[in-house]
């Protein structure tokens, strides 16, 4: 079909192209009409202009490269790097009778082989290859050899070492694009902020891009967020998912265990069910599709449910934990309400939550004197990797990972037959920079659980839709208290109503400070603590008589966030004889103070085993996962494994613990899982390494790999 009979295929559309873009929308997709913002970011694709697109999972991104890549003709190059999204959006293109190929590691040689020559011989609209595939000898040469019209990079956020999802591997795009231009470059992602946002652009070499951001706002969500002790959250969201119109429903769990027992303990009531990585594939499977159908109204979940769910009338995210970002949070309870209709977002939390993501980040990111103690024993000649471990007497998952570390930043050559040299001294400050925005990362979800603002107009500005973050959303915790399911609130003491008074005649006499300063004035010796105060504080934001907002100061060369907080007009106006409605929250059996924060591990207990930790080496078995007895380790299958490994390494070009680890791979050896399933069960195996790698590795496992 061919839209545009007058206009050169690869070339840029007339500019009086209204009725024939609106045509092809129609004719092509069976849309009657743009969503929001879509038209704008589909026309400056087809003009040729790089494109920066940042909108929210739900709002229509595919078809913001699908329709300028049917417009441009030629072949449209999509790469993604997840397998499950991409195979969603070829059935889709292809229902709809669009020719389309993927390739990517679950495919076979012959499929793959047959792509490759449609799109030499110009019979795709479409081509999805996962990023890895660029790193195969002659495949970028074969795509230059009939250049792509237009190049589509869907989850782009994983480009940026600031990103919540990055992955080194994608990073290592930009290096491929030049030679398939002229063609335009389309960069989509769902949750990049500012910082990442520039990242994308500068790594993929973006050349003077449109950026798009928009659509952060999600006005049928209601958000709340309550500070709730652990203990009682399995049963705060029993209560809240006992009332039939709130469901369907999904509640994220931070522990496989919890998404298992809160599904035990609710599917007595209604239909419910756990999904999370270490489930067999098959189950997985089947509770998703009966999630999706209807049968199961409640799934409890780890993060590993929700990329690619399409189910539009959730009615309910609840999260029983902290979440690692803001990013992913946003993510995560945006899957609710997709119909429009209304719909409520749930966060639980308390500062315990804190020390969980700490211990996290501390795994995966070592201390900076383990890369260094690493680095100063590589030298210019390339040495056995496990000797290098033993000199060092490390543990080694901590070796593993901060091996991983120093080779991301540069600091480490892994070449690949298991050896590694010395690389660039300059690996420290990016290093150091990376695990530091992790943490600052935590630092930001954990304050905007604390504040007090409209939690809708936060997220948007976050994203950086500064055009849409001032209007308050009039449906959260902080915007309609009476209407809240799970916050409680209380009234004010007499002690809490002389704290306003007290606050209003201090901010009277100057322009806004910061609510740590305004604290230290009021309470010198501390009468009320920081936390209680705060929360007077918030209840004043309610009241209209404040406004808080988070701002900077500079100390050291970094940028140290603070609150706000200035007087509004009806502040102004109040005295002690003026009558105030004060709305205080209540926490469920949670402290008021926060707990003093726990050392971080140093380099000595760094270096303990995963044995002296108490850490197991295999994970719980949730479901029935079939395992043969360990009969010894065969050092026949071993090493071919590892032969397996050192292989597909290089095809890949990355280091072979990219592949799995050591200890990883020891473990399939002394438990030899009869089938993909089995894998993940075991310590260091994810879902994507089993779609990718499952067969191939139980094959050796067998006995039967040639």
């Amino acid at each position: 079909m061919d839209v545009y009979p007058n206009w050169e295929r690869g070339g840029k559309l007339p500019t009086n192209s209204q009725p024939e873009l609106e045509s092809l929308l129609g004719a092509a997709f069976r849309f009657s009409s743009f969503r929001p913002n879509q038209e704008a970011v589909c026309r400056a694709a087809i003009q040729g202009q790089d494109v920066l697109l940042v909108m929210p999972t739900g709002s229509g991104k595919s078809l913001c490269y699908q329709l300028p890549g049917v417009a441009r003709g030629g072949t449209t190059l999509v790469i993604s790097p997840l397998i499950a999204l991409m195979d969603d959006q070829v059935a889709k293109l292809t229902e709809r009778g669009f020719a389309v190929a993927p390739i990517h590691s679950g495919r076979d040689r012959a499929a793959s082989r047959q792509a490759c020559m449609d799109y030499l011989s110009g019979k795709l609209q479409f081509l999805f290859i996962a990023p890895e595939r660029l790193r195969v000898p002659g495949f970028p040469e074969m795509l230059a050899k009939r250049k792509p019209t237009l190049i589509a990079i869907d989850e782009a956020h994983c480009i940026s070492q600031w990103g919540h999802d990055f992955r080194p591997d994608y990073r290592m795009l930009g290096q491929y694009l030049p030679r398939l231009r002229p063609a335009p470059v389309i960069a989509l992602t769902a949750t990049a902020t500012p910082i990442v946002q520039d990242d994308i652009c500068q790594q993929l070499g973006l050349i003077r891009p449109a950026s798009f951001v928009h659509g952060f706002r999600r006005t049928n969500i209601a958000v709340e967020v309550v500070e709730v002790a652990p203990s009682q959250r399995a049963a705060l969201a029993r209560e809240l998912l006992s009332v039939a119109h709130r469901r369907p429903a999904i509640v994220y769990t931070p522990t496989r265990k919890q998404a298992e027992s809160l599904a035990a303990e609710i599917s007595s009531t209604f239909p419910a069910a756990a999904y999370h990585a270490g489930l067999n594939a098959e189950h997985r499977k089947r509770v998703q599709e009966a999630f999706l159908a209807g049968k199961i109204e409640v799934m409890t979940a780890t993060i590993a449910f929700g990329m690619g769910i399409d189910k539009s009338d959730i009615r309910m995210v609840i999260h029983t934990a902290l979440p690692g970002s803001v990013e992913a949070y946003y993510q995560e309870m945006g899957r609710a309400g997709r119909d429009g209709e209304p719909s409520r977002a749930i966060l639980m939390h308390s500062y315990a939550d804190r020390h969980t993501h700490d211990f996290f980040l501390a795994q995966d990111y070592p201390k900076v004197e383990i890369l260094e103690e690493i680095f100063v024993r590589l030298g210019p000649q390339a040495q056995a990797k496990s000797e290098l471990q033993q000199r060092l007497q490390l543990d080694p998952d901590l070796f593993e990972k901060a091996l991983e570390k120093l080779w991301i930043h540069g600091g480490a050559v892994l070449e690949f037959g298991e050896a590694v040299r010395r690389g660039q001294p300059q690996w420290r400050k990016p290093y150091v920079a990376q695990a530091e925005r992790k943490r600052a990362q935590i630092e930001q979800v954990l304050r905007y659980a604390e504040s007090n603002r409209c939690r809708m107009s936060s997220l948007v500005r976050h994203f950086g839709d500064l055009g849409d973050a001032e209007q308050a959303c009039g449906i959260c915790d902080f915007c309609a208290p009476a209407r809240c399911l799970a916050q409680r609130f209380r009234t004010a003491t007499e002690t809490e109503r002389q704290t306003v008074f007290g606050a209003v005649a201090m901010l009277r006499s100057g322009n806004g400070t910061s609510t740590g300063r305004l604290h230290k004035e009021l309470y010198p010796r501390g009468d009320m603590d920081r936390h209680a105060f705060e929360e007077v504080l918030g209840a004043m934001a309610r009241a209209g008589l404040v406004q808080l907002s988070e701002a900077t100061f500079e100390k050291d060369g970094k940028r140290i966030p603070y609150c706000r907080i200035v007087l509004t007009r009806a502040g102004y106006a109040v005295d002690k004889s003026t009558p105030i409605e004060l709305i205080m929250k209540r926490t469920l059996s949670v402290s008021t103070r926060r707990p003093v924060r726990r050392k971080a591990a140093t380099p000595r207990n760094q270096r303990r085993t995963a044995t002296q930790r108490g850490v197991s080496t295999v994970r719980p078995q949730s479901c029935t996962t079939p395992f043969e007895p360990d009969s010894g380790a065969s050092s026949g299958v071993e090493s071919m494994l590892r032969a397996w490994r050192l292989a597909e390494s290089r095809r890949r070009g990355v280091p072979a613990f990219r592949i799995f680890t050591d200890k990883a791979l020891q473990a399939m050896v002394n438990l030899r899982p009869k089938g993909p399933d089995g894998l993940q069960a075991i310590s260091g195996i994810g879902i994507r390494t089993v779609e990718q790698y499952g067969v191939q590795i139980c094959r050796i496992l067998s006995g039967h790999a040639q």
